[in-house]
């Protein structure tokens, strides 16, 4: 089979289309033909040397996918030869077949397509445990979200007006405004700098946002304690750009709150996982929660997409599709 593995840590150019041998399921493995896999910054991370350093080089990058049940090992129900299924955390997905653990699996309904289902898997899962279960968003709040117009940043805002908030949206540059009004941000601010805190408090009524979802590195952090409220929320994600260096508790300003939002602590477990999938699926087949891939690569093209998405420059969800 095709795939695209690290011999190395480094930029794009350690990033290799190759030959690698076709895997075959173990005990409660399923054996799965991938039709699409999703790109994430996790991956940049893994590719840079910020995780999987205990598995050696070279590997097959990649977390998230869609595609069908190819064949079953030992001791697995629940799936059928020909089925399709999405997974997320299964590491291997930038390949043509992957051997997954039938618990990291969910089933794909008829109505959704493996782009789409490949979309949501990460990004969805995280969308939704933002503002559910780390901060259950309520009427009338104000969220304010960073990256905007990025594969989260989509899914979080439209979730967010699901549940009835107002989002402040904050894009680096105006070419992305358009897509974050149409995901239903209720204002867009066009900043590249960290220079949002003035616009943002205005637009909430001189109060500050109930709640701020930032993944956008250390360069935002003291932006987004200046943006809340009295006792409001800080959601921090997104290791890869790192974080914002020791604190001190007592320095914190209003009685906010401030946490670390980890993936896992949402599906911690397979039927939470397929519990949390099929919401998803429910509201995109309903109409409610829209994807927005901005952009579709060859397998073969895996680094060119590793470098656009370094760049700043895309929107919504990359997307790796098999020949």
């Amino acid at each position: 089979m095709k795939a695209v593995v690290m011999n190395q840590t480094g930029g794009v150019d350690v990033l290799a289309y190759t030959d690698q041998p076709d895997p075959a399921p173990g005990a409660g493995q399923v054996l799965v033909e991938i039709a699409v896999a999703g790109v994430n910054f996790m991956d940049i991370g893994v590719r840079q040397g910020m995780a999987w350093n205990e598995s050696p080089n070279p590997k097959i990058l990649g977390v998230e996918g869609a595609g069908r049940v190819l064949a079953l090992g030992a001791g697995v129900e629940g799936f059928a030869i020909g089925q399709r299924v999405a997974w997320v955390y299964a590491p291997g997905s930038y390949a043509q077949r992957i051997a997954i653990a039938a618990t990291s699996l969910v089933p794909i309904p008829d109505a959704i397509d493996d782009k789409t289902a490949a979309s949501v898997m990460m990004q969805g899962l995280t969308a939704s445990h933002f503002a559910t279960d780390f901060y259950p968003t309520q009427p009338g709040d104000i969220a304010f979200v960073h990256a905007a117009a990025g594969g989260v940043g989509l899914l979080l805002t439209q979730i967010i007006k699901l549940r009835g908030g107002q989002v402040i949206g904050r894009v680096s540059s105006a070419e992305k405004v358009a897509v974050a009004r149409a995901a239903g941000a209720d204002h867009v601010i066009v900043d590249a700098e960290g220079e949002f805190v003035e616009e943002a408090r205005r637009l909430s009524g001189g109060e500050g946002v109930h709640v701020v979802f930032d993944g956008s590195g250390p360069s935002t952090f003291q932006g987004s304690l200046d943006v809340l409220r009295r006792c409001g929320t800080f959601c921090w994600y997104g290791p890869v750009l790192g974080g914002p260096g020791p604190l001190d508790i007592m320095s914190l300003p209003k009685s906010i709150k401030l946490g670390y939002a980890t993936f896992f602590d949402h599906i911690h477990t397979p039927e939470l996982l397929r519990t949390r999938a099929k919401r998803l699926f429910d509201w995109i087949g309903d109409g409610k929660l829209k994807v927005h891939v901005g952009g579709e690569y060859a397998l073969a093209d895996a680094a060119r997409a590793h470098a656009d998405m370094a760049s700043r420059a895309t929107t919504g969800k990359l997307v790796l599709v098999m020949a």
